[in-house]
């Protein structure tokens, strides 16, 4: 079977995660993407070391990760020839996707106000930290700031009387880019009804919110439920709270109708002697503030016993947990093997587990992994496509208006 986005066009203009990977999940499911870069190159391409990886164009698992099966071209939009290849582009583009701040793109003409007119059957998809109107719409918008700072998860998902904890990159992005990608999945299918394109927006700030929803709504119940931050010591609902095991590993519990799974879990914990007691029925432990108390009951308990001893008996009786596992654990997991999480990949330094896009279709064979375009790799090749000649192509790379691989292979390390 065809892939069901085969012959879908789209150009990515981005840069980072998020929007990268809504491109890569479209390109997943068969859309051309052709992403286009400055000669400087998208800065995910630089950030190897500083995430514990290594820096080489050759073995950049992050750039992989965002851009598999793209194809890359380096242009210069500052040059009259560079937009026109743009628009050359863009009049059989059926997406154009971008991260630009919008006083950039209104700098250049490709806002999608200036755009909707020539193109009129073009899906465009905005993305920014921030949004695109408000007093703070310019201001630049990362996963750690505008998602994790400014959406109000670093500041209240941390232990009481500690600290922040310490952040990874591209989990808002990761989040957010499949926001946006159902957003232009659905403008699409329009386009594709009507002929009349749309803008798709969404932002770092309003995902962050929206994940965060159900807390922050309740939030305005000032008198009512558990203030930020808290304690695990008096976890609101001690059956859905973490607990240390006798081999220092926590584990994670997940009974949120605590009085459902009550007569179930205590004797398990050797605590038959507390079913039925009210006073620990959730309204009680509610009412008379009695979640440290209990806890701590389960607290001396959980820590007689090592996490796969527990994991074993939870599993047997049913009872929804997890032990928090490590990313080395993660690599090795047999059910997220067995589920498609992961595909082995040769690189220069040998096999890598690389972490597939979430979702499948049944009817649908998978595409191998693929790599990301190399910085330029693919400029003249699709230049060609465009129409240009040799001798064109000679005047445009003399001019700088394109680069290719070769001229930037020094510059990326190759």
């Amino acid at each position: 079977m065809d892939k069901p986005l085969k012959g879908i066009k789209v150009i990515d203009m981005s840069t980072f995660i998020a929007v990268p990977a809504c491109a890569r999940f479209l390109a997943e499911f068969g859309a051309e993407v052709i992403k286009i870069e400055p000669k400087s190159g998208d800065q995910v391409r630089f950030n190897g070391v500083s995430e514990g990886r290594l820096g080489s164009p050759y073995e950049n698992t992050t750039y992989d990760l965002e851009n598999a099966h793209k194809r890359g071209l380096v242009l210069n939009l500052k040059t009259p020839e560079g937009m026109e290849i743009l628009y050359k582009l863009l009049a059989d583009t059926d997406i154009f996707l971008t991260n630009w701040r919008p006083q950039a793109l209104q700098k250049l003409g490709l806002d999608y106000e200036s755009l909707k007119d020539k193109f009129p059957k073009l899906v465009y998809g905005s993305f920014t930290g921030y949004g695109e109107t408000g007093p703070d719409c310019n201001l630049p918008g990362y996963d750690f700031t505008a998602f994790w700072a400014r959406g109000g998860l670093l500041g209240t998902l941390y232990q009481k009387d500690s600290e922040p904890i310490n952040l990874i990159p591209g989990i808002g992005d990761h989040v957010s880019g499949m926001f946006l990608c159902a957003g232009i999945m659905t403008a699409l299918y329009n386009a594709q009804k009507t002929g009349k394109g749309d803008k798709v927006s969404t932002n770092l700030l309003h995902s962050s919110i929206f994940v965060q929803a159900i807390a922050i709504q309740a939030a305005q119940y000032k008198d009512l439920g558990t203030k930020y931050p808290t304690s695990r010591k008096v976890a609101e609902n001690p059956f859905n709270n973490t607990y240390k095991t006798k081999d220092g590993r926590f584990i994670q519990l997940s009974m949120p109708p605590f009085d459902l799974f009550y007569p179930k879990f205590m004797p398990l914990m050797g605590r038959a002697d507390l079913v039925g007691n009210p006073r620990y029925t959730m309204d009680s432990i509610t009412k008379n503030k009695l979640h440290g108390e209990f806890i701590a009951i389960l607290d001396e308990v959980m820590a007689t016993k090592t996490a796969a001893e527990w994991s074993e008996i939870f599993v047997k009786n049913d009872i929804p947990h997890s032990i928090c596992q490590v990313w080395e654990e993660v690599l090795e997991d047999p059910q997220a093997w067995a589920i498609g999480v992961f595909e082995n990949v040769d690189y220069p330094t040998g096999k890598r587990a690389m972490v597939r896009p979430p979702v499948s279709l049944e009817s649908v064979e998978r595409l191998p992994y693929g790599k990301a375009p190399l910085l330029g790799e693919h400029s003249e090749e699709i230049l060609r496509e465009l129409g240009y000649s040799e001798e064109q192509l000679k005047e445009l790379h003399t001019k700088g208006v394109y680069h290719t691989w070769a001229d930037l292979k020094e510059y990326c390390g190759g």
